[in-house]
């Protein structure tokens, strides 16, 4: 499969002079290697979104690359012991019966789980010790298809589907062969951005982040150091949220509990006890170089490279107190300038500043989900 990307200076002798006819060009090479130039306008915006039109979902798989791929009937426990080894966050399932990709195993689905088995400290968990992916809930009886999308599509289309979904990794499927080639998620896709022509000299970025209305602001769910791990885990599935800042007795920020980190109870065997605090569940993360924060009056440019060189999924608004006042994430930032012109993009992803709270609307929009059935299997039962 011939990949599409921006060719080299010296490619370019023959072409020169589209310089003098268009503000910016971004230039490939099809598959017989010809020069071809998509012209961007002078707009951000529409650089922007010609940026993410023009490339496709194979030009942001990197060079080396991690897949851990799952059969349908491992037991559970060794599943997420798998992830714990691998380091990963999300594994494609694989039916040997139906010779098929049918689903996606995530840290999510290990937050349900335990959500759902768990009966009191030091009482085993006979789901995680006996039953397989393919037995938990029955996979055979569902027909809903897996969200994926093909190496040859678009970025855009791949933000789209990302978002409008509401999940947060995307598998991109070979479509000669069928096979999984890579794990989508957001954060190499903001990374992406900073190669838009002038991204970084714009003056549409140099706005505060509350005044663009980048984030979710006010009724932030939070935990104290004392909330124990099962009420952070019921926070977690009944808020909809994938991080919970950790707050002394005064209000300010001293820490995160965020979803990766429950993979951590796989990792130590600790899952049988969830009545510890979140003060002694992050006294032994796996993964932590401490707390990532910005400020509403931060701009937008600042933020976004914070996050990209902090290779992190959010970053905790604070006060000049270091109280907790909001949570900027990467989709905020792919909604924001990538989305937010799109007619199908979804209404309520960033809440503005100004408002500082969920209207009752709104809250219910963002938290449909959370009103499922609790009995329901986990995302990651999408078969087809």
């Amino acid at each position: 499969m011939s990949k599409s990307r921006p060719i080299f200076k010296d490619e370019v002798k023959n072409i020169r002079k589209i310089s003098n006819t268009f503000s910016t060009a971004i230039l490939y090479k099809d598959e017989q290697g010809v020069p071809i130039v998509q012209p961007l306008n002078p707009s951000l915006d529409d650089d922007i979104l010609n940026f993410f039109k023009c490339y496709k979902c194979y030009d942001l798989i990197p060079p080396s690359t991690k897949l851990v791929v799952l059969d349908t009937e491992l037991v559970l426990k060794k599943a997420f012991y798998a992830m714990v080894d691998t380091g990963v966050r999300a594994c494609p399932l694989w039916d040997s019966a139906k010779q098929a990709f049918v689903g996606m195993l995530t840290i999510t689905d290990f937050i349900r789980i335990l959500q759902k088995n768990y009966k009191g400290p030091n009482t085993e968990m006979e789901a995680f010790e006996e039953q397989k992916l393919s037995n938990w809930k029955g996979i055979t009886e569902l027909t809903t298809d897996l969200i994926q999308v093909s190496l040859d599509s678009g970025l855009l289309e791949a933000v789209k589907m990302l978002i409008e979904n509401k999940i947060h990794r995307l598998p991109i499927i070979d479509p000669e062969s069928g096979d999984v080639a890579y794990i989508l998620n957001q954060k190499p896709l903001l990374k992406f951005l900073f190669n838009v022509p002038n991204l970084r000299t714009s003056n549409h970025l140099k706005r505060s982040i509350a005044e663009a209305g980048v984030g979710s602001y006010g009724k932030i769910a939070i935990a104290e150091e004392s909330t124990t791990v099962i009420e952070a885990l019921n926070r977690f599935v009944n808020n909809g949220v994938s991080a919970l800042p950790i707050v002394d007795d005064e209000g300010r920020l001293t820490n995160i509990y965020s979803k990766f980190d429950v993979i951590n109870l796989a990792a130590t065997k600790s899952y049988d006890d969830l009545e510890i605090t979140l003060k002694e569940a992050t006294q032994h993360k796996i993964y932590f170089d401490g707390v990532h924060c910005c400020t509403g009056s931060e701009s937008i440019l600042t933020v976004m490279e914070r996050l990209v060189s902090a290779n992190v999924n959010r970053l905790v608004i604070v006060d000049d107190d270091q109280k907790v006042v909001g949570i900027v994430t990467v989709s905020d930032f792919i909604h924001f300038l990538v989305l937010r012109h799109s007619s199908t993009a979804p209404s309520n992803r960033n809440i503005r500043a100004a408002s500082l709270s969920l209207t009752e609307n709104e809250a219910a929009t963002d938290e449909s989900w959370k009103y499922m059935d609790p009995d329901s299997p986990p995302r990651w039962f999408h078969v087809s």
